[in-house]
């Protein structure tokens, strides 16, 4: 047995998988993550949203994502996954334990980041808050942090897993090497963030998760990963 456990017997065509991502990141995701919040400001009728009603907006606009893609990975013209399926035991990997590669993926994420920002901080110089705005929001009281913590360490982990490892990573590895697939699936989920400055660092942490993801063949090991990392980011910008 190799080191991934994806199957691998029964590829997708290329063209409908790329479409299928396509329609999700320029109709779902860009509208919802990068235009939500400026809908929420017209709607309201107001020049900028104050901490707490961003936080709350933050939890609909991801809630609601997330339901679009529920709804959209049972629309047929696409690669056929069932949600179960990626959380479910693949045979070949029954001797292999989901929550040790998420502790030994988590220990090695960290790890990972903390070099390359470290390498980041003394080529370009260390900035004083690494996420002003997040800062400014987990200031703002209890109802702002519980938002935080939904939208950080549950909903979006959920929903970028889903999309990016179970559904992509699981289609690619269908019709190339795994090794490729990682690659192929950490680049757009890093340039699916529109951030340049963040962009190594986001590649950085699709490679381990899809990694992760290849070897237990189960996503709860990259969900918990990912929860753990946005949590972690949460204490060091709350604590900055």
């Amino acid at each position: 047995m190799g080191f991934s456990v994806l199957k691998s017997d029964n590829p997708c065509d290329g063209g409908s998988l790329w479409s299928s991502m396509a329609f999700y990141l320029f109709s779902v995701h860009v509208p919802l993550s990068f235009g939500g919040l400026s809908a929420v400001t017209s709607i309201l009728h107001c020049s900028a949203l104050d901490p707490q009603t961003e936080a709350l907006s933050l939890v609909a606009l991801q809630t609601l994502e997330l339901i679009g893609v529920l709804l959209l990975l049972r629309c047929p013209g696409k690669p056929q996954y069932k949600l179960r399926d990626f959380f479910q035991e693949k045979r070949s990997a029954k001797e292999r334990n989901w929550l040790f590669v998420s502790a030994l993926g988590f220990g090695f994420l960290v790890l990972l980041v903390f070099t390359t920002s470290i390498i980041v901080d003394w080529l370009i110089g260390t900035k004083e808050v690494n996420n002003p705005i997040l800062k400014e929001i987990l200031s703002s009281g209890p109802i702002s942090i519980t938002s935080c913590i939904l939208v950080y360490c549950i909903i979006t982990p959920s929903l970028e897993e889903i999309v990016y490892r179970g559904f992509f990573l699981t289609a690619l590895s269908s019709t190339m090497k795994w090794q490729q697939a990682v690659i192929v699936s950490s680049v757009v989920f890093s340039a699916a963030h529109f951030s340049a400055e963040n962009f190594i660092q986001l590649f950085i942490i699709g490679l381990i998760l899809g990694c992760c993801y290849c070897w237990s063949g189960d996503l709860r090991s990259s969900i918990i990963i990912h929860s753990l990392y946005n949590a972690l980011t949460l204490l060091i910008t709350y604590a900055s």
